[in-house]
């Protein structure tokens, strides 16, 4: 397999080709195809950005169509016929059916891009600096969303330039089961010797992807956004990865039934692995000045053609999500499993967490975290770790993975761990 090329002119900045050493050229759904023919089943996923499995044939063929037509593929923030669909779309499958209201800000086409509008615009519209973020968060690498993304490994790159506008609290678990940690948030409000500066927003992950797969309780986020409401606080969910359908509804924040003031999408918005973000915002926050936040690739009408043709065919009624949360429990009973048999028969203390389709087994050490997935690679899996320390071994496989791949791919990883850990 010939890599010297990508070795030798590739920053060293790569992360998942050091993991994952091949050269890929083929993937549809659930699996991809190195150069020599070998398959792999997926459970990366693009990092949750292909929910809907790599080169979905019915969403292929909408950017076909829409390139053979010769629309515009680059336009700015210009009106096109595509940016219409979609924004009609969105408004018809996915606001109307929740009783959402939302304006629709489209900035540059990552998920960081689309926090740092957000933060911003929490800024702009409450006239105040501090934003609230949660131990273990991440939120993006870019400056203000790194100012609120936890883990050191990517705050400690910036060459000692200090992260600043943000103040962490714990997240829901963080001080253990017996504790909420709202009660400090809340008493730090209530006291002006605290030290907390009235903040313009919270934002959180109700699933922490990079953190580990940890998951807020539900009675927890209702708690949030009555706290956030009692102090005139935003409430910000990032859904970058958790949303999309990857917790079993197309947000996540859906299980909780809050309604965010302001909520950031990116990764698999666009259904096609094409980069796209949006933060969705109530009308009355819309602040912005013409230009105020702006960016060369916001709106990418071919970006939008795809989310359109993902949110028609898989969102129109609950037969996808109803399959998503079926295929859920699935990995979790198998991971639960895995997790018994590492307690059980290896001394290693071992968990499973998650929801929907977004899963993790906290093996409590990222060395043995490697272990497996490094031999889950060699036994044709690719699926990544994920937490402080990457002591979690995370799901993220297609939603539309076929059952028998599903299957497959959890017999590869429990075989795995018993091969690596034996």
């Amino acid at each position: 397999m010939q890599t010297q090329t990508l070795e030798r002119m590739e920053s060293d900045v790569r992360t998942y080709s050091r993991s994952f050493p091949v050269v890929f050229t083929k993937a549809q759904n659930a699996r991809l195809t190195d150069e020599t023919g070998r398959e792999y089943i997926d459970f990366l996923a693009g990092a949750g950005t292909l929910n809907y499995g790599h080169n979905n044939p019915k969403i292929k063929q909408a950017l076909v169509d829409y390139l053979a037509s010769d629309g515009i593929v680059h336009g700015l923030d210009f009106w096109t016929a595509a940016k219409r669909d979609y924004l009609e779309t969105l408004e018809e499958v996915i606001f109307k059916p929740r009783g959402l209201d939302y304006k629709v800000h489209f900035p540059g086409p990552t998920g960081t891009n689309a926090v740092e509008a957000a933060i911003r615009l929490a800024r702009v519209a409450k006239g105040r600096h501090n934003i609230v973020t949660f131990t273990n968060g991440f939120h993006g690498v870019t400056m203000g969303a790194l100012a609120t993304t936890g883990n050191r490994k990517f705050r400690e790159a910036t060459g000692g330039v200090p992260t600043q506008g943000a103040s962490f609290l714990p997240y829901d678990g963080y001080m253990g089961e017996a504790t909420d940690t709202l009660d400090y948030f809340e008493k730090l409000l209530g006291d002006k010797s605290g030290g907390l500066d009235v903040p313009a927003g919270v934002i959180v992950e109700t699933v922490q992807g990079e953190g580990g797969i940890n998951v807020a309780g539900l009675d927890w986020l209702k708690r949030l956004e009555s706290i956030c409401r009692a102090h005139d606080i935003l409430l910000i969910v990032d859904d970058i990865q958790a949303g999309c359908g990857r917790t079993g509804k197309f947000f996540s924040f859906e299980h909780a039934d809050v309604v965010p003031d302001i909520v950031t999408n990116s990764k698999s918005l666009s259904g096609f692995g094409l980069p796209f973000a949006h933060v969705l915002m109530r009308p009355e926050l819309d602040k912005w000045k013409p230009g105020q936040y702006n960016g060369t690739f916001r709106g990418f009408n071919l970006a939008f053609t795809t989310a359109a043709a993902t949110l028609r065919q898989y969102w129109s009624d609950d037969v996808f999500e109803r399959d998503v949360q079926r295929k859920g429990r699935i990995v979790e009973e198998r991971f639960q499993k895995i997790a018994a048999w590492l307690t059980d028969e290896r001394g290693i203390e071992a968990s499973e967490r998650g929801r929907g389709l977004m899963r993790g087994i906290d093996v409590g050490s990222g060395a043995i975290a490697d272990k497996i997935t490094g031999q889950a690679f060699e036994n044709g899996l690719i699926i990544e770790t994920s937490g402080q320390d990457g002591e979690v071994v995370k799901c993220l496989c297609p939603l539309t993975i076929p059952d028998e791949d599903l299957i497959e791919a959890l017999d590869i990883l429990e075989a795995s761990a018993r091969q690596a850990l034996s």
